[in-house]
């Protein structure tokens, strides 16, 4: 073969010069099509952006937006958990009677025993709890008067002195008679006071649960400043609360022993453990009792010295 006749069967040069060019022209085209979300979704091992490509702002930013997005959904959600959990253990009235075993850092248990009375909803309810034991404490009685837009009010009656007192805000975080459960742990916890946030899902006793913060609102008087509760998924039960003063863990109250009473799901056995005295008191619920018929005028200054 001649020179000449081996140089005309070879490929034309500038055509695959060309042909390159468009391919690369091609791909650009197809790159800018994909822009920077397919790379914020873990395309850009596969792809290089070309020289001098500049991705859309709007799809760098998606990622973010889903983020601001999803906060107040995640906060719409535990409200919406709360309000459910609440509207499921709604009762006209509620009666039992506690038995309470009181264990200090000493280790030396005392038994105590109350009957706790309930009128109304939750954040609008009355209540009284009276000691029927041991004999130094028995007739004693608080009445907690809640309220959906303040603290509740409290009222003490000690008969051994003959007289009731009122229970200031500054003294709702000492101790309930020498348990561990103070002043303040006795009232209900009206949802508008304070300000929740789902911060994941956790098990609480093999149930697998809500884990839910929140805070008191601008106005809302309480010793703590955050407090966590467990609500299971199952039967949206609380399974356990933890209270913290200025970030620190002060109180747990762990709820089991659930049980389906006139078709309210209650936890019937409640240890409540104070981590500052080292000490915890398990209160067991008895005879438990809903929609009972009571009346107004059994939730008084009154009533509690006359219902001795």
């Amino acid at each position: 073969m001649s020179s000449r006749e081996w140089r005309c069967n070879q490929p034309d040069r500038k055509k695959l010069r060309k042909n390159r060019w468009d391919s690369r022209i091609d791909r650009r085209k197809r790159l800018s099509h994909i822009g920077a979300s397919g790379l914020a979704f873990g395309w850009g091992r596969r792809f290089r952006l070309p020289t001098g490509f500049t991705a859309p702002k709007g799809a760098v930013l998606l990622p973010a937006l889903a983020l601001v997005l999803l906060t107040p959904a995640l906060a719409q959600d535990a409200r919406q958990i709360v309000d459910e959990s609440q509207k499921r253990g709604r009762a006209n009235s509620q009666h039992y009677e506690g038995v309470l075993e009181v264990t200090p850092s000493n280790g030396k248990v005392t038994t105590k025993s109350w009957q706790s009375f309930r009128l109304g909803s939750y954040g609008n309810s009355k209540a009284i709890i009276r000691f029927t034991a041991p004999a130094d404490v028995k007739g004693v009685a608080l009445l907690v008067v809640n309220h959906p837009d303040r603290s509740s009010d409290q009222w003490m009656w000690t008969p051994a002195i003959g007289r009731d007192r009122r229970i200031a805000l500054q003294d709702r975080s000492t101790r309930f008679f020498g348990t561990d459960f103070s002043f303040e742990d006795l009232e209900e916890r009206d949802v508008d006071q304070y300000d929740f946030r789902l911060t994941g899902e956790e098990p609480i006793d093999g149930a697998a649960c809500w884990r839910i913060e929140s805070r008191p609102r601008q106005g809302k008087t309480s010793q703590y400043t955050l407090s966590r509760v467990w609500i299971r998924k199952d039967n949206y039960v609380p399974a356990q609360y933890e209270n913290f003063i200025k970030d620190q863990l002060v109180r747990r109250l762990h709820q089991t022993g659930i049980r389906n009473v006139q078709g309210i799901w209650t936890p019937c056995v409640l240890e409540m453990t104070d981590l500052r005295r080292n000490s915890h008191t398990v209160l067991r619920l008895e005879k438990l009792e809903y929609n009972v018929p009571m009346k107004d005028d059994d939730f008084t200054v009154q009533a509690l010295r006359r219902d001795q």
